[in-house]
Parts: C-alpha cells; structure tokens; sequence
C-alpha cells in the first residue's frame, strides 16, 4: 500500500515537473516572441523615419523649387507687362497722338461732354453749340489737335480733303523759287532769322530749309487735289496729318508765304505803286509789325511754337489762299461776332471753308449737313 502511495506521488511529481518545463518552455517561447516583436516594430520605426527624412528633404526641395519657379513667374510676367505697356504706348504715340486731325462726332454729344455743370459759361456754350445744330446744320465736328500750328492745320486740312486747287497767283508763280527770289533778288538777308516753330531753327541753313518746306506744300497740295476720288483724297489728308515733321513743313511754307506777300506789300507801300488791300494796312499799322522783319520776328517765329496766329493774320491767310473762312465764335455768341468771314474782301469765285472756336486761340472742324 505503502509502495502504491510512493509510486502515485512519484508520477505526480513527474507530471508536475513536466508542466514545469513545459511552462519554462512556453515562458521562454513568449519571452522569444515578445522580443521578436518588438524588434520588428524597432526596425519598422526606424526604417519609417529614415524613409521620412528622406521624403522631408525631397519635399523641401520641392516647395523650394515651386517657391523659385512662383518668383520667376512673377517677375516674367511683371518685365512683360512693362514691355507691353511701353510697346502699347509706342504704338499710341505713333498712331494716335499724332493723327492730328480726328473723325468726326456728333456735335451735341461733344457739347455735352466738354460743357458740363449749371455754370453760366457752361450754359453759354451749350446754347452757341445747340445755335450751330438747329439753325446752322452743323451736325458733326472735327476736333484738331490743341497746339500753336492749330489754326494753319485747321485750314489746310479742309483746302486739302476737299480737293480745293492751288490759288491762281501760285500757279503763275513757282512757289520753290520764293525762297530764292526774297533772299538774293530783293536781299533780304535777315530770314536767316526765320525760326521753324517749335525747332527755334535759325542760321545760314535757313534757306535749304525753306526749300524744302516749299518742295512739301507744293508735291503733296498737287497730288491730293488731283485725286479725284473722295474716299482716296481723304485717305492721302489722313495719312499726310499723321506724319508730324511733313505736316510741320507745310505749316511753315505757308508761314513763309506770308511773309513773302507782306514784303511784296511794304514794297508796294515804299515806292507808292498800286493799292493794296486794307488788311495789309492794317497788318502793318502794328508797332509790332511795322515792316517785314518785325512781322517776322515779333509774330510768325513764334507760330507753332509759343503763340498763333492772330485774327488779322487769318485775315491774310484767307487772302493768300483765296478762301474765305467763315468762323463761328462760340464766346461771342448773342453778339455780331459770333460769325466772321476771313477776309471781308473775298471774291465770289473763293471757295469756303469753315472754322469753330471757343477762345480765339484753338480751332475745330464744323461739318455742315443739310
């Protein structure tokens, strides 16, 4: 019995201490496990962060890159934007600025804008402007650049689209050889003082200058008045009063014309040949035109540069060019002044032409439609 007891206890101990190892064993086992894992997460940590890092830098030289790429887009865009502007101001400068006579607008519409507010010049104009519509058929107006050639532009622009030809006395005359004839015939020595407008050009070269200038008025004024084609006619005026330095020549032809007439008159007037006309008389009553050279000095050197013709001056101009220029004074409306023909001695056979002012200084193109 005592045996039986012994070798039961000794089996339970040997089962005991099999579990023991067995436990020992799963023990272990876990413990291998546990730290198999946890080097597993060590290096996936690990291979996490050096995969981030290298991401980190991959991204920050790719905002780096976008941030130069974003500068440069910037600066691209604002250098063009500058040349733009400066090519589309080029542009301006030489097709519209100096298109020196523009198409026509509706008369009213122009009023309405230049003369706004209650004031009581406002109210004036607009009624000059409404006078000229309803009971004159100035419909439409040219506006003629604001400067010191404007009167002379003004003029030869509508002696030139409307094909009007050249006066009788300058086709009996070469006009090129004015220059010429004023300087040695009747020795004239002082136009080497003729300034040339705005350019204050003065000096032996004066002469060749004149030439030219002469050469300008004669070429262009025989071939668009020859040109039958209205559409045509008008298209060479357009393209004529867009080029500054030939429509600059013309003005200063007729500048010299002028003066040329002046000296034939104070000719006439020394020697007491035949009458001249009163606006002679009256050009050279002035202090400060009382010969050829004053007129000169005093008053057609500064044409196109700081002063403009004056109202007996238009008065020669009319003359010279056998036209009569009918001009509506907008300031002196309500008055016998408000329209005026330059000169008052015109033949009937004159074509003409017309003129509106505010001021007496700057002129405009009226188109009268019936």
């Amino acid at each position: 019995m005592q045996r039986r007891h012994d070798r039961i206890a000794s089996k339970n101990r040997d089962q005991f201490a099999e579990q023991e190892k067995r436990s020992r064993i799963n023990h272990s086992k876990r413990a291998v496990g546990r730290h198999e894992v946890q080097s597993w997460t060590r290096a996936t940590k690990q291979s996490l962060c050096l995969m981030w890092q290298k991401v980190k830098i991959q991204l920050m030289l790719s905002m780096s890159f976008l941030v130069a790429v974003f500068w440069y887009c910037r600066r691209l865009y604002s250098f063009l934007a500058q040349l733009l502007k400066r090519w589309s101001d080029y542009l301006q400068r030489k097709l519209i600025k100096n298109h020196s006579v523009l198409a026509e607008v509706d008369l009213l519409g122009y009023s309405a804008r230049e003369w706004k507010g209650e004031t009581k010049q406002a109210k004036h104009m607009r009624e000059a402007y409404n006078e000229l519509f309803w009971n004159y058929h100035i419909k439409y107006l040219r506006q003629v650049k604001k400067d010191n050639y404007c009167v002379l532009r003004a003029v030869l622009f509508q002696i030139l689209s409307q094909g009007i030809p050249f006066p009788s006395w300058m086709r009996e005359r070469d006009i090129l050889k004015l220059p010429e004839k004023l300087l040695y015939s009747q020795g004239c020595n002082w136009i080497q003082q003729y300034s040339f407008g705005p350019e204050r050009y003065t000096g032996p070269n004066a002469f060749g200058k004149l030439r030219k200038c002469m050469e300008t008025l004669k070429t262009n004024w025989i071939e668009i008045s020859g040109t039958k084609d209205h559409e045509e006619r008008g298209n060479l005026c357009n393209a004529l009063f867009s080029d500054e330095s030939k429509e600059h020549r013309l003005y200063e032809a007729i500048k010299f014309i002028m003066l040329y007439e002046v000296v034939e008159a104070y000719e006439q007037i020394k020697n007491r040949e035949e009458p001249i006309p009163h606006l002679f008389s009256l050009l050279l009553a002035r202090d400060t035109s009382s010969d050829p050279l004053s007129f000169m000095m005093n008053h057609l050197n500064s044409i196109g540069d700081s002063g403009c013709l004056d109202q007996v001056e238009i008065f020669l101009l009319g003359y010279l060019l056998e036209v009569k220029i009918r001009v509506y004074r907008l300031h002196r409306f309500n008055t016998e002044e408000f329209q005026v023909n330059y000169p008052d001695e015109y033949r009937r056979e004159w074509n003409e032409i017309s003129l509106l002012t505010e001021d007496d200084r700057y002129y405009h193109i009226p188109v009268i439609r019936t």
